[in-house]
């Protein structure tokens, strides 16, 4: 699938280069004449009627053009830092002993932010990214004003990951908003924020920040690097950007964080993490990443350590309940009767005289009705997805055991593990343990426990195994490092988590005050 995806991805591609970009060359220089500068623009435009241009005169005669992209510009900006400054210029004469595009924009322009642009590439990215463009008669550069706008998304309470306690805004779609609400919980200049555009066609800005002096350069550099050798078309999605930068693709455990949460991304920067931003979408990404990562909740900083502590390994316990519950329940029932009461076992003997399969085929039968519910209810109009879900499995799993397909207790399972699958608080770790249960459940069918032993152990050599950034999956436990126990499986009070995990080896605010003393 990925190796169609680029090979088509590159054909358009090579199609689209001189149609998209119109033959045009690295540096190329722009015309000092204005006309022919317009027409090049709106040859390269196809005469799209969502490029407006506007011209203007000096009083001596200097001729300017402003080009702007409709929708894409904050039109409060453009009116009143830009058009109005330049509409008094017919009363204004420019001096012949400067240079025209420096006068413009150091004595004529209102705005706060002006770019000198100095050929092609620069002028038409700038452009199509939602700012505003003039050119000057008899200059062979252009300028570009900061007016980017257009209709964004507000400020609402994050949807996947909700908390009782903590911080209700989340991210959005636009750079900019999502960039100052990290910096409105990390004031200090040594957070760092770096922009890059990937892709060919979409030109996709992203950004990538860090706290310089906690954050280890190594691990930027690997991480620039990454993302510089990505060679695609366009990026749609934070998505597009993790299938490239994690260590390892053939694995179904996540490498890379992704969340809606500002607090999660400020919390991880302190802890010397870089994170990913991409315009157009509302999830950054956090990397390098542990295993017990996906485990934590943004609320277990925010409740007392002992009531935190018992929510950690509470969702520690449902994770391997979603995992392992109904290839437990199919080997101890199928190989291992022995190990079940005897009077447990005579009622789930009762329950299974009138079932014509196996407990195998009972599991596989309801697990893939629940991940068929499960789905439709997320693709579904959310006012009537909910109750289509809830209703469906009710109704089908008394159905079916009316019907003698699955045994009572093959229900229960199969609905608790289902639960247990949504107390996870990583979306992407919870999707591991259902594909990862169903390859526990055919070697249970097998072989019982034995099976079941042999798929962990391959289990945990391949966590082992894995990377992220280059930093061990299954850091803080291995290798061990027994300084950060203390928000692995417990969290410990704040006041007594002094040091930052082992691979951010500067101190934080506390180990520095208890080196003064």
């Amino acid at each position: 699938m990925k190796r169609s995806f680029r090979r088509s991805s590159k054909k358009i591609r090579s199609d689209s280069r001189d149609t998209d970009n119109g033959n045009l060359q690295k540096n190329e220089p722009l015309s000092s004449n204005v006309d022919d500068n317009i027409n090049r623009i709106t040859q390269l435009m196809g005469g799209s009627s969502d490029l407006h241009i506007q011209r203007f005169r000096s009083g001596n005669g200097v001729e300017l053009a402003l080009l702007y992209i409709e929708g894409m510009v904050d039109q409060h900006i453009l009116i009143h830092s830009v058009t109005s400054s330049l509409m008094d210029l017919k009363m204004v004469e420019v001096p012949e002993d400067v240079n025209p595009i420096d006068y413009f924009s150091e004595s004529v322009l209102s705005t706060s932010k002006t770019t000198k642009l100095h050929n092609w590439n620069d002028t038409v990215s700038l452009l199509l990214s939602g700012d505003a463009v003039i050119l000057v008669q008899g200059s062979d550069q252009s300028i570009g004003c900061y007016c980017k706008g257009g209709q964004t998304r507000t400020i609402t309470e994050p949807s996947s990951e909700l908390v009782v306690r903590g911080p209700k805004d989340s991210f959005t779609e636009s750079l900019v908003t999502n960039t100052s609400l990290i910096r409105q919980r990390i004031k200090n200049p040594a957070l760092r924020v770096k922009s890059m555009h990937i892709g060919e066609v979409t030109k996709t800005e992203i950004k990538i920040l860090y706290l310089e002096g906690i954050a280890k350069q190594g691990h930027v550099k690997e991480l620039e690097d990454r993302l510089s050798r990505i060679e695609i078309d366009g990026i749609l999605e934070s998505g597009y950007l993790e299938e490239f930068i994690q260590d390892q693709t053939f694995t179904p455990f996540p490498q890379v964080i992704n969340t809606e949460r500002p607090d999660v991304v400020s919390g991880n920067l302190l802890e010397g993490r870089i994170a990913v931003l991409v315009e157009g979408t509302p999830f950054g990404l956090v990397l390098p990443v542990s295993f017990f990562q996906f485990f934590t909740s943004p609320e277990d900083y925010y409740l007392r350590s002992d009531i935190a502590t018992f929510l950690r390994l509470l969702r520690i316990l449902v994770f391997f309940v979603s995992l392992m519950a109904p290839s437990i329940y199919i080997a101890v029932t199928t190989f291992h009767q022995e190990m079940i009461p005897t009077v447990l076992l005579l009622g789930l003997a009762a329950q299974q005289e009138g079932v014509p399969f196996p407990a195998f085929i009972e599991a596989m039968i309801m697990e893939i009705t629940f991940e068929i519910l499960r789905e439709a209810g997320i693709r579904m109009p959310r006012a009537i997805g909910q109750a289509i879900s809830i209703v469906g499995a009710v109704i089908l799993g008394e159905a079916a055991v009316q019907a003698g397909l699955v045994s009572p207790v093959m229900v229960i399972v199969v609905a608790l593990t289902a639960i247990s699958s949504f107390a996870t608080p990583r979306f992407n770790i919870a999707i591991s343990a259902r594909l990862i249960r169903f390859v526990l459940m055919i070697s249970a069918a097998t072989f019982g426990f034995y099976g079941i032993t042999i798929v962990l152990i391959m289990m945990i050599a391949h966590l082992c195994s894995l990377r992220s950034l280059g930093i061990p999956y299954l850091t803080s436990v291995a290798p061990f490092n027994a300084s950060d126990q203390k928000d692995t499986f417990i969290r410990f009070p704040l006041w007594s988590m002094k040091k930052r995990p082992h691979e951010t080896p500067q101190p934080n605010a506390l180990e520095r005050q208890a080196a003064d003393e």
